[in-house]
């Protein structure tokens, strides 16, 4: 593992940190050159496995880890969730090789706060990391309804939406069928407004973090099915 120098923040705003975990290399020094271009972004270090990443997280404190999901002596969603557990202000996006991965459902429901495949341009990705850095997830609705119907093998009743309001049910389904707030808000009749406020009370209803874990949920509590996020 190393521990590259911090680059100098060239804004008066308190930089973006973040740690690149992956096991390969190349791949390590081509983020990290892409993310060193970014004025608001700070590579505060490297880890080459999940076991690697856990303890730079604990050391660096970065405000996001750039989370490769298979690697070698502790894979990435077994990190994902031990970091989220232990650094709750740290969030995690995950990288994958490809679109569709079963792992990446695994990263989310461990509680990363999203994912890109690693094919994605430098804009998309720094775009991400201030995203997640923010606190919003960064999976695009329909994609991750894809994965959700081709890697969850159907509701397993995890999921408890006995509190939630019939408005907070509708809200739900809509965000699960890949709707955002301003089209929720079109579909419905109400301001953008009222959609977050009811967006809020759904997350802490189901106790989860963003939107990616609340369509899981839709769908692990038979809200939504396969044939309704392919459609």
């Amino acid at each position: 593992m190393t521990t590259p120098p911090h680059s100098p923040a060239t804004t008066g705003a308190a930089p973006l940190t973040v740690l690149i975990a992956d096991d390969q290399p190349l791949v390590r020094m081509g983020l990290a050159l892409i993310l060193r271009a970014a004025p608001d972004i700070e590579v505060v270090g490297e880890a080459g496995n999940g076991e690697e990443a856990i303890e730079a997280a604990h050391r660096l404190r970065p405000g996001v880890v750039l989370m490769d999901i298979r690697m070698p002596v502790l894979d990435g969603v077994t990190a994902t969730e031990r970091l989220v557990s232990a650094l709750p202000e740290t969030r995690v996006l995950a990288l994958s090789t490809f679109d569709m991965d079963e792992y990446v459902i695994r990263a989310l429901r461990a509680g990363a706060s999203g994912f890109l495949p690693k094919d994605v341009s430098p804009e998309e990705l720094t775009a991400a990391l201030r995203t997640v850095r923010g606190g919003e997830a960064v999976v695009a609705p329909r994609l991750l309804t894809r994965l959700i119907s081709t890697f969850v093998a159907g509701p397993t009743l995890t999921a408890d939406l006995s509190d939630l309001t019939p408005r907070e049910i509708e809200i739900l389904r809509m965000i699960a069928s890949g709707l955002d707030n301003s089209e929720i808000s079109t579909a419905l009749g109400i301001g953008v407004q009222t959609v977050k406020n009811h967006v809020t009370n759904v997350f802490a209803k189901l106790g989860v973090r963003d939107r990616a874990q609340a369509v899981i949920a839709a769908y692990e509590s038979g809200l939504v099915r396969a044939r309704n996020a392919e459609g």
